[in-house]
């Protein structure tokens, strides 16, 4: 076999959890080869690069086999080589900054005062935002 389909390819490597979402990755301009987007029926062989968008992240692929069948996470590296640089891995491990109050069992909806207090608190955390006048 020489060429195979990518979205196929994308499933095979365990890019993708389900061959559907490599299609509609591919679809959705999420995939490029050779940095040209492609359509999920783009074949490729061996020594095409695969980038894919996932999220905040671009992961790049080199292909070195193409297969159709997935494999298990070991056999992964000799069919593809993970080329991403440090960079674009190191935006998994940002922290994701969330603000939530916590609101106890049984203490039922805020009431007007409970909701002026929880907008000066937030209103104190996001000094540099414009608020709506409505």
């Amino acid at each position: 076999m020489d060429t195979t389909r990518v979205d196929k390819f994308l499933w095979a490597i365990r890019v993708f959890k389900t061959r559907t979402d490599a299609t509609d990755a591919c679809k959705g301009g999420k995939v490029e080869v050779n940095g040209a987007e492609v359509k999920p029926s783009r074949e490729v062989k061996a020594g095409d690069m695969i980038n894919v968008r996932k999220g905040a992240v671009h992961y790049t692929y080199k292909v070195l086999a193409p297969l159709e069948k997935r494999q298990g996470a070991k056999e992964v590296s000799k069919y593809a080589e993970n080329l991403t640089p440090e960079s674009e891995l190191a935006k998994l491990q940002a922290p994701v900054e969330t603000f939530f109050i916590k609101r106890d069992r049984g203490m039922g909806r805020p009431t007007k005062k409970d909701r002026r207090q929880m907008d000066e608190l937030y209103s104190s955390f996001f000094v540099g935002e414009e608020e709506d006048d409505a």
